[in-house]
């Protein structure tokens, strides 16, 4: 059973680090409507390069408390294929990840709206709707979640910062749909209805595809890596045994 103090701080670290990436992905994307108002590929390459280092050094932040999940779709991953060896998040660890995500994904909206004088009662009125854009969400999560568990079982889990910031700052650009590749993401930019946002009816469907993509990253990384279970106590980045995380043996998370 995991300390219930080593669970609260893991908590807060996904709940702060979910929330900080939607205040860099909302308030990225508000600066950019406003610095380039006529000019949507330029705010996109402003909104897209703020997001890949803010990740990144978000990664390394959080990495070695909770791993630095902060997307449920990555953590109920790393329990699928951690359940049979122990290795991974036990399942109610991973409902706990989600919720403290989606909180803070939430929070870290209303946050970026603070600092940009935005009205916090504003929902998103920017429909992303359609196949083209599902599609879009299924590629992208998909390749996030297959790249976070290749490392992971390579033993190069310590590049997971810089190479997950990067592919999502690619995909921005590859995908119509500018990969949320993230539910708590997509539930946190309901919540501002600037450049970043997306309108509540368009959630269900993005959410929906970025879990089919989780699926389909799962059977492949179970595929090229058989032993892909072994190493999920090592996503996103490996935590800190006896420092960040407590002593806690992985096959208890």
């Amino acid at each position: 059973m995991t300390p219930p103090r080593d669970l609260a701080r893991r908590l807060t670290a996904e709940l702060l680090g979910t929330a900080l990436l939607v205040t860099v992905v909302v308030g990225s994307g508000i600066a950019a409507q406003r610095l380039s108002p006529d000019d949507v590929g330029l705010q996109l390459l402003e909104n897209s390069t703020a997001t890949f280092l803010g990740l990144t050094v978000l990664i390394l932040l959080f990495g070695p408390v909770s791993g630095a999940h902060l997307n449920p779709v990555v953590s109920a991953a790393d329990w699928f294929l951690g359940r049979r060896t122990r290795t991974g998040l036990s399942g109610a660890d991973a409902a706990a990840y989600t919720v403290a995500q989606c909180v803070g994904a939430v929070a870290g909206a209303e946050l970026a709206n603070l600092m940009y004088q935005v009205p916090l009662t504003e929902l998103s009125t920017k429909d992303r709707s359609g196949g083209h854009l599902l599609l879009a969400e299924v590629v992208a999560t998909a390749g996030l979640v297959a790249l976070v568990f290749a490392l992971a079982r390579t033993g190069r889990g310590m590049l997971a910062a810089p190479a997950v910031g990067a592919y999502i700052g690619a995909a921005y650009w590859f995908t119509s749909s500018t990969s949320f590749a993230n539910p708590a993401v997509s539930l946190g930019r309901v919540f501002s209805d600037t450049f970043a946002g997306i309108a509540p009816g368009s959630v269900p469907g993005f959410v929906l595809a970025q879990l089919v993509g989780g699926a389909v990253a799962v059977g492949l990384v179970a595929w090229l890596y058989p032993h892909v279970g072994e190493a999920a106590g090592d996503v996103v980045v490996p935590h800190a045994p006896g420092h960040e995380t407590g002593s806690t043996p992985r096959s208890a998370r």
